[in-house]
This record gives structure tokens, C-alpha cells and sequence, in this order.
């Protein structure tokens, strides 16, 4: 198994971080390599919540990938899976309340966890473990500037 995990200190309350978060629909307007989202089951986020994420890779073709919601205890984690080829992967987004610079904000701690689920993604696993990880905790980064931009935003009705 392996684990990336990056965390961001985000100037917002949590409950703002979580808005965006989990709203599902909008992450097309702030996550920019997501192109399109489509809710696959009805009704608020919650365990058993699935959707499927079109998004962009670095080589500029489309990856499509499904998550279902595993736990939602808001606003303070979100824990999702998405099944891959030869590797199950488990996120975890962790949001806590912290003083930083004698103000409030948010610490958000993504971890990603990839579970070989078979010989061939074993190999891979052993093949690309240190490369993977790093592409890995890239995106995360991405993600999470993109989240806080997003949260800081006065676009958005969840801003601060």
C-alpha cells in the first residue's frame, strides 16, 4: 500500500471549506482539471454518495473516474473510495480548526492511499511506486490551492 498526504492552511472557517467541498456539482468551477461531474446516486452527500468525474491528464486526454462517499462527518472529514485498474484507491480529507498568524483557518490534510488489488497492479506498485507518489502529492497541491482560491473567493456563496 501506499500513502501520499499533504495538508494546506486554508483562511477560512471549516464549514466553508466543507461547503465547497462537497458540493458536488460546482467542483467543475474550481477544480481545473475536472471537466465534467456526473451524480450517479439522488440526494445529499452522505455514505453510499457516487458520482463520476471527468478530468483532464497531463497529456491533455480524458480520465474518467467514479468515488463513492465512505464516511461524512461534517465539516470534518470526508472519506471516499475509487476503485482503479489492478489498484483500489481510498482519499481521505481531513478538515481542522486551527490559529495561524492569530487568526482562524482550516487545515485541510488530504491522504491518498493506493491498494494494490492484483498481480498487475503489484507490479506497477513496484515499478512506479516513487514516481506515482510524486505526480500523486502534485495533484493534491493543485487541488488544494485550487479549493482555497476557490473558499476565498466572493464568487462563491460559501466565502468568507
Amino acid at each position: 500500500m501506499s500513502t501520499v498526504a499533504v495538508t494546506a492552511f486554508i483562511e477560512a472557517p471549516a464549514v466553508d471549506v466543507w461547503a465547497l467541498l462537497t458540493d458536488l456539482p460546482v467542483r467543475v468551477d474550481w477544480l481545473c482539471t475536472v471537466s465534467a461531474v456526473e451524480l450517479l446516486t439522488p440526494g445529499q452527500l452522505g455514505p453510499g454518495t457516487a458520482w463520476r468525474e471527468t478530468r483532464t491528464r497531463p497529456d491533455g486526454g480524458d480520465q474518467v473516474e467514479e468515488f463513492v462517499v465512505l464516511a461524512a462527518e461534517p465539516p470534518h472529514r470526508l472519506v471516499l473510495s475509487s476503485p482503479g485498474t489492478g489498484v483500489d484507491y481510498r482519499i481521505t480529507w481531513t478538515l481542522r480548526t486551527v490559529q495561524r498568524r492569530r487568526r482562524g483557518c482550516t487545515a485541510v490534510t488530504v491522504e491518498h492511499q493506493a491498494v494494490p488489488t492484483g498481480p498487475y497492479g503489484r507490479m506497477l506498485a513496484l515499478l512506479f511506486g516513487g514516481l506515482a507518489a510524486r505526480t500523486v502529492e502534485g495533484a493534491i497541491r493543485r487541488d488544494l490551492t485550487a479549493l482555497e482560491a476557490a473558499v476565498r473567493s466572493a464568487d462563491h456563496p460559501t466565502a468568507a
